[in-house]
């Protein structure tokens, strides 16, 4: 039904209308400024700003330049090289630790779980600066600051987080009887993950594992405090951009960014719809 029922009165119509304009103005408020780099990372001109071509939509005034340019450039395939180096190791041990943690979590008889669960999530609270100063700190201590590896565990603790939240949601719907039967079936506990438990929360796990490769993917604060120059990841080398040389290349990327991020969203939806399949809450 569209629209407010015949029955509502005035002040009800009111609220209706105006609660959905208000949802627009800030859906609007938040997307605009995406929407907003996509064309014009087709300017045919060095500028950030839009061209009179561009506003008439002269063809002149738009070019692939700026992608050529990425895709042809040795910096920014060094550091589209690094970030894809970086992004999946950090997502599988973000992956594997947090579904781990998470599983172990669900057990009842853990104690202070709550206040361990505080302080596996506590990177998605503190401020990101403190954490990247911490880290700095931390792997100066013992050699992993400006290394390879140093990196990946500090991005890893970055996606651990979500990787917690996911699985522990899939986790709540899960039948522990169905380990039981199992383990009276003589499934070893390793047997009895994999095959039984791992299926079910399968979902939970992917899309915990995207948000941790985006969350180290688009990353720049952590890896300027950890890495060196040798691991100048994408976002690093937008940020180096945008302070020593403006060029428009740095729109380019950053629509790539946009279009792999929605991607990565979309795959989560779709997992998302499918453990709740799995799980009886909706229909199939």
């Amino acid at each position: 039904m569209s629209g407010p029922p015949i029955y509502a009165t005035t002040p009800q119509r009111i609220w209706y209308y105006g609660f959905r304009v208000l949802c627009g103005v800030i859906f609007f408020f938040l997307i605009a400024p995406i929407l907003i780099i996509i064309p014009l990372s087709f300017n045919a001109e060095n500028f950030f700003t839009f061209t009179p071509e561009m506003l008439r939509f002269d063809p002149e005034g738009y070019s692939l330049k700026h992608y050529r340019d990425f895709f042809t450039n040795p910096d920014w395939q060094q550091a589209l090289w690094n970030s894809v180096r970086i992004a999946p190791a950090a997502t599988l041990l973000a992956v594997t630790l947090g579904t781990l943690a998470a599983i172990g979590l669900s057990q009842p008889h853990v104690p202070y779980r709550r206040a361990i669960m505080a302080i596996l999530i506590s990177p998605m609270i503190v401020p990101l600066i403190i954490s990247a100063a911490g880290m700095y700190f931390f792997y100066s201590r013992i050699g992993l600051q400006g290394t390879y590896v140093g990196v990946v565990l500090a991005h890893a603790a970055l996606g651990i987080p979500f990787v917690i939240i996911t699985v522990t949601a899939t986790l709540v719907g899960f039948d522990r009887s169905l380990t039981r039967a199992s383990a009276s079936l003589g499934a070893d506990p390793v047997t009895t993950f994999f095959k039984v438990q791992m299926p079910l929360i399968l979902p939970g796990v992917i899309s915990g594992g995207l948000f941790a490769f985006i969350t180290s993917f688009d990353e720049v604060v952590v890896v300027i405090f950890v890495g060196s120059a040798n691991q100048q990841t994408l976002p690093w080398q937008m940020f180096t951009g945008l302070r020593e040389q403006i060029s428009p290349t740095i729109l380019a990327v950053a629509t790539i960014l946009v279009a792999i991020s929605i991607l990565l969203l979309m795959t989560v939806e779709l997992l998302r719809r499918r453990s709740e399949r799995l799980r009886g809450m909706s229909p199939g």
